[in-house]
């Protein structure tokens, strides 16, 4: 391919993406700052909300990149068109990869750019937000849904409930309950101290144990001291508080690792994990579709049906990921297919109408 034409269509394809980016970011916060409006009082409330928004561009830079790249590959792809370079590029016999390899390129680099972006970047900024939205204007929301630090946890046949501490410092006002393989207490122990020793072992504190038998007898004991191999070391408590989506890759991996050693959920954490990739990467298969659609024979309308086509498979998408999310923590889907399922078949459309073209190139040559 012609290096002056790739570097032509690469630059007109950016000029669309930052175009279309710039006003879509706009509006979305334009639109969000109006519907809350009401909400940001109290004193220094404007600084606090050039803050907020400052960090919620950053935020949506995210969510709405991709759908700016989708957007930008027909729009650039149209106007081409339009003017009748596509026309002028066939009869110098540039094929339909003129136009792809250049957006793809472009698309791939952005893809990588906003995976890293969100590692880097929007995992503090979203913490950010938070932050402001609760502690400076005193919207909680699911806050405590996500930062009330876990109490419950199981691994193997304990059972444990710690009120209060941390794995480095300890516990206090414990309950562990040792279950048999049929889920019958076996005993039960409540403590008001609990220190890890070495590996398995923890010394407990003001210990009240009972243990019951199967036909119903219990014996109680106290103790002010007693050193207990519960199987478990203080790694085995390192769950972190907090939003999935509001983690970094590596704290993402060891929480799915940690969670499931002591029996909690980890679908949310499994497909935060996935998304962080599969979310960016989506725009790939997106854009040579919607590129691939801007260069169907007979098109008219050229721009506005760029633009409309692009909002379909945007809205399609969106209501996909949306379905397989509830599908995935609901426990009717694997998270990795939840997150991936998306991009699996915005890759089949962009095949099937690859194939489609290319079937009537051949036609067209016979």
């Amino acid at each position: 391919m012609n290096g002056t034409l790739f570097r032509y269509v690469a630059r007109t394809y950016l000029q669309f993406a930052v175009g279309i980016f710039a006003a879509v970011l706009t509006i979305f916060l334009v639109v969000d700052f109006v519907d809350r409006a009401r909400l940001y009082t109290g004193e220094g409330w404007v600084w606090n909300v050039l803050l907020l928004y400052a960090n919620k561009a950053l935020v949506s830079t995210q969510q709405l990149g991709p759908v700016a790249l989708l957007l930008a590959a027909g729009a650039s792809v149209s106007s081409l068109r339009k003017r009748g370079e596509v026309t002028a590029m066939q009869s110098l016999t540039f094929g339909p990869n003129a136009l792809y390899l250049p957006v793809a390129l472009c698309v791939a680099v952005a893809c990588v750019g906003l995976v890293a972006f969100d590692e880097w970047v929007v995992v503090q900024a979203a913490r950010r937000v938070e932050e402001i939205t609760t502690q400076r204007f005193n919207r909680w929301g699911d806050w405590g849904l996500y930062h009330t630090p876990k109490q419950w946890f199981r691994r193997g046949d304990h059972i444990f409930y710690l009120r209060g501490g941390s794995a480095r410092e300890g516990f206090e006002n414990v309950a562990i309950l040792t279950v048999t393989p049929e889920f019958r207490l076996a005993r039960r122990l409540d403590a008001k101290r609990m220190r890890p020793v070495e590996g398995t072992r923890w010394m407990l504190g003001g210990v009240v144990e009972r243990s019951f038998t199967k036909d119903g007898q219990s014996q109680v004991r106290q103790v002010e001291e007693a050193e207990y191999d519960l199987g478990v070391t203080p790694d085995t408590f390192r769950i972190r508080p907090g939003r999935p989506e509001q983690m970094r890759i590596p704290v993402l991996r060891e929480q799915i690792i940690a969670r499931g050693e002591v029996g909690l959920d980890t679908r949310q954490f499994s497909l935060a994990l996935h998304n962080r990739f599969a979310h960016p990467l989506a725009s790939f298969p997106a854009a040579l579709l919607a590129v691939g659609l801007a260069l169907r024979p007979g098109r008219k309308g050229h721009m506005t049906v760029a633009i409309v086509e692009g909002l379909l498979i945007s809205v399609t998408m969106w209501g996909l990921m949306v379905v397989t999310r509830t599908l995935a923590l609901s426990e009717r889907l694997a998270p990795v297919v939840a997150a991936w399922l998306p991009v699996a078949l915005l890759v089949v459309a962009t095949a099937l109408l690859w194939l489609q073209g290319e079937g009537r190139l051949g036609r067209r040559g016979a």
